[in-house]
């Protein structure tokens, strides 16, 4: 299976763990886990920083997954001790969806500098390489980084239902097909976006192989059978936008024009102006 003769497979933006254990101790890699606190306590790569899911979210309903305030990110990006030359290596134990949440808000502040680890946690522990536990302390070089905001990448409920009117995109939703379906609720309002094609995040993830993700040719493939061939830009979501996290880095991986709608389905599906399309009906 071949597929790939069409598109710039953007290898690297995926380093191995392999390739990371060499790098642990130089000091413009910035190695970062986004997870649980007690995950992180439990064992992480050495010389890792910690970084909470919910330091890469505003935190604010319905829409709890868009992007947080400027002084927010300001915080938590001169916390971590990021610079402009830094070369910041994302993984965290799920296989990819906090990670890619964390390189698409990387994108959002215009910095470019950045991997992600195949497979994260899971995978660096499947081959027994070293790790730190919480009694380990790292001192953390904080930084004076400036945010700036790339607003042209931010998508809104607005601009998608001005660009499906024009037809100028395809929609990729990365939740499961119950909710894609309208078979589970997690908003005032079930179904999908209007055209919406759904392959759902988990599907990306090769669970025989520590998390990794599946070789590319069969994602692309996948991608096709589901319209979702690049011939328009992608507009990637999920609940919050972070399953999408994953979807959004597959497509950057896949050189697919691709962009994330952070305000996902707990805005879309808790508004009452946005189109919901169903297997029954379509509700305006």
């Amino acid at each position: 299976m071949d597929n790939m003769t069409d598109i710039t497979v953007q290898k690297e933006l995926l380093i191995d763990s392999e390739q990371l254990e060499y790098r642990l101790d130089d000091d413009a890699t910035l190695i970062v886990f986004v997870g649980s606190e007690a995950a992180f306590n439990a064992g992480h790569i050495p010389n890792s920083i910690h970084v909470s899911p919910s330091e890469l979210t505003c935190g604010i309903p319905p829409a709890v997954g868009k992007l947080p305030s400027i002084d927010k990110l300001t915080a938590l990006f001169r916390r971590v001790g990021l610079t402009e030359n830094s070369q910041l290596i994302a993984y965290d134990d799920e296989g990819g969806g906090w990670a890619g949440r964390l390189i698409w808000t990387l994108d959002v502040i215009g910095h470019t500098h950045y991997q992600y680890l195949d497979g994260g946690l899971h995978r660096w522990q499947a081959e027994k390489r070293p790790l730190e536990d919480s009694t380990v302390f790292l001192e953390q070089a904080h930084s004076d980084y400036q945010i700036t905001i790339r607003n042209e990448l931010l998508v809104t409920a607005e601009s998608i239902i001005n660009d499906l009117s024009a037809k100028q995109i395809h929609i990729w939703d990365a939740r499961s097909a119950q909710e894609y379906h309208g078979e589970k609720v997690l908003a005032d309002r079930a179904g999908c976006i209007p055209g919406a094609a759904n392959i759902d995040w988990l599907e990306l993830i090769d669970h025989s192989r520590a998390m990794q993700l599946k070789p590319l040719p069969l994602i692309k493939q996948m991608m096709d059978e589901a319209g979702l061939d690049g011939s328009k830009k992608i507009i990637t979501h999920c609940q919050t936008h972070h399953r999408s996290g994953l979807s959004y880095l597959v497509g950057k991986l896949l050189g697919m024009p691709i962009a994330a709608y952070d305000g996902s389905w707990s805005e879309w599906g808790n508004r009452i102006d946005t189109p919901i399309e169903n297997k029954t009906s379509t509700t305006p």
